[in-house]
């Protein structure tokens, strides 16, 4: 199951983190998030053992979503020792997001 990230808890839950993060900036009203989000909590199922994966609402945690510059949504940032290691924009299907994050950990 996907973490969720909050303005309270990122520092520890993401810039902390021994393992690489995926965080999935998101809101409950936008269409791409939605379709999105089932393939968001598929590859944190499957490699939750090594990759940390969650999602940060951005319509209740601002304050990091302006942070790490996020304009539009859905925004996926990879985290690696603390830092962005890799960033992508939109919908993306479940083999893409899966190299994305290959590519990135």
């Amino acid at each position: 199951m996907a973490k969720e990230f909050t303005d309270a808890n990122f520092a520890t839950e993401v810039i902390a983190s021994d393992k690489p993060v995926l965080v999935d900036f998101w809101a409950p009203w936008c269409g791409p998030c939605k379709m999105i989000g089932p393939v968001i909590e598929k590859l944190s199922t499957e490699l939750g053992a090594t990759v940390v994966i969650g999602k940060l609402n951005v319509d209740d945690n601002p304050t990091i979503a302006q942070e790490y510059g996020v304009m539009s949504i859905p925004t996926i940032l990879m985290f690696k020792g603390g830092k962005v290691v890799g960033t992508t924009m939109g919908f993306q299907p479940e083999p893409k997001l899966r190299a994305f994050i290959d590519q990135h950990k």
